[in-house]
């Protein structure tokens, strides 16, 4: 009995906790590594707004201007943008980025997360210059498969980089700097696209579209710059140098047991030859599960809408041109604020707590959207002239829309997935997450303003039933990762009430303990 009992302890026991502090090196390196994610939100921000420029438009989508600009007025306020070669503008990087995230998996695993970062900053550097000279609608489409590559490269390798190097009792906050990043580049991209909206004699796209080389520059300066993390220089046979690198972020030569363990994770995954197939293991049905579906709701809350589309989408609702610019600078400045939040508070509340908080916020404020929308246009897309307080109310909800967003679904829709998974399906698994994430992107960037046209102000309902599912799917289904070291995270499963079942850890080994003792 005595035997019985110190063996169920054993399996129950709270996972180990390493020594060693927070360093500027690892403060460093992360930050500077999260910076990939601002090439992201670059991107994200200035799509949007350079669609909606009439100089833009008139240059590439001409008949799209005619509406627009009421040369042939639209029947429905709803559908003055609907042009699905508008939206593949927007929505063809989001392709290569899948295809580029899930190649991109063989290059960390064997090169290390670093090299992928490299390969993903040059990428972007190349698609953005093309897009800034672009003369031609095929030199806008090639230069937007480039980003996406680059994108892809860099979403799959930053997280798992950024997870790896933090201490365990600081990953969330450090891992988010990375939707922070993204948040940055968003805003950035916002205010490019005000001011250059009237400059250059109707030029100030190529600016717009071109200066996203600049972010992209810098993320390979510092990918060069960057040591390898620990467990990547391990997984590759390196070990002394591993060692070294894990004294030096964490501050303390004490990490015989934290190196000990990567060892042994690392020894478990030079066993899988495969995988990709080994993904698909009962054992990690769990880990599985939410690399697909915390991307798909993450795109599915609807915040990406407003992203992607916020002048297109205020200029829907009568908002004038250069106004439709700068409420999306308003909004946009929401979103690192909110982040930084999320930063703060997310290794002290947990992951759950903000997941189920930021799912209830998002919920309330797109049900007053609908209602607000609903009222000033009903079906027929018709408003007549909007009062000015209307205009204040959807822009004030938009706001506690997107900061519901950005201290929840945002940031760990990266940091979850990036963290659940053991060292030998890492690399695969976070590909998975940018597969689905991407594909999922797409679709919300090439059917939105065909689904704004068709639904018109019962878009937001569609979205709010999404908000609903992926809220109660967390409250059902996700533990708590807090505070716990990578290497341990395998107990959090096989301590859960429904997943426990599918661990690797049975009744069968526990009985075989038991008898033994």
């Amino acid at each position: 009995m005595i035997c019985q009992a110190i063996t169920q302890r054993t399996f129950m026991e709270v996972p180990v906790k390493y020594p060693g502090k927070l360093t500027l090196r690892v403060v460093l390196t992360c930050i500077m590594a999260a910076t990939g994610g601002m090439i992201f939100g670059y991107d994200h921000g200035v799509s949007g707004g350079v669609t909606s420029m009439d100089s833009f438009l008139k240059k590439f989508f001409p008949s799209v201007y005619e509406k627009e600009s009421n040369m042939k007025p639209s029947s429905n306020q709803y559908c003055k943008f609907d042009s699905q070669i508008l939206t593949l503008f927007t929505s063809s990087l989001y392709l290569s980025a899948l295809v580029a995230g899930l190649g991109a998996s063989s290059i960390t695993r064997m090169l290390g997360r670093r090299a992928t970062m490299i390969t993903g900053g040059i990428f972007f550097v190349a698609g953005a210059l093309l897009n800034g000279l672009a003369i031609g609608i095929w030199m806008l489409i090639v230069g937007r498969l480039l980003l996406g590559f680059g994108i892809g490269c860099a979403n799959q390798s930053v997280p798992i980089y950024v997870s790896e190097m933090a201490p365990y009792k600081y990953r969330g906050a450090l891992n988010m700097c990375f939707q922070l990043s993204i948040t940055i580049g968003i805003f950035v991209a916002n205010l490019f696209n005000y001011y250059f909206s009237k400059i250059l004699d109707g030029q100030g796209w190529r600016l717009s579209l071109g200066l996203g080389a600049v972010p992209a520059v810098i993320f390979v300066i510092g990918s060069i710059c960057l040591p390898d993390s620990p467990n990547s220089l391990v997984e590759r046979g390196c070990h002394e140098a591993a060692k070294m690198e894990l004294i030096k972020i964490r501050g303390t030569s004490e990490v015989d047991e934290e190196f000990r363990n990567i060892l042994a994770a690392s020894e478990a995954s030079q066993k899988v030859k495969h995988p990709w197939r080994s993904l698909m293991q009962r054992k990690y049905r769990p880990q599985l599960v939410f690399a697909i579906c915390i991307p798909f709701f993450q795109q599915f809350t609807g915040l990406n809408v407003i992203t992607f589309y916020a002048p297109i989408l205020f200029r829907t609702i009568g908002f004038g041109s250069r106004a439709s610019l700068m409420s999306a600078v308003i909004i946009g400045s929401f979103k690192p604020v909110s982040t930084l939040v999320s930063i703060l508070i997310v290794d002290k509340f947990g992951r759950r707590t903000l997941f189920l908080e930021g799912g209830t916020q998002m919920l309330i404020c797109q049900m007053v959207m609908t209602i607000a929308i609903a009222a000033a246009f009903g079906t027929s897309g018709n408003p007549g002239t909007l009062p000015k307080w209307f205009a204040i109310v959807i822009v004030g909800v938009i706001c506690v829309y997107v900061s519901g967003y950005a201290w929840s679904w945002g940031p760990l829709g990266w940091l979850v997935p990036s963290e659940i998974f053991p060292l030998e399906i890492r690399p695969a698994a976070q590909s998975i997450t940018v597969g689905v994430n991407m594909i999922s992107t797409f679709f919300i960037a090439q059917f939105f303003t065909s689904m704004l046209c068709h639904f018109k102000f019962g878009l937001f309902i569609f979205f709010g039933c999404f908000v609903v599912i992926m809220t109660i799917f967390i409250y059902k289904l996700l533990p708590e990762t807090k505070g716990v070291p990578l290497e341990e995270m395998n107990k959090v499963w096989q301590q859960h009430p429904f997943w426990g079942k599918f661990s690797e850890l049975d009744t069968k080994t526990t009985d075989n303990v038991h008898s033994k003792c």
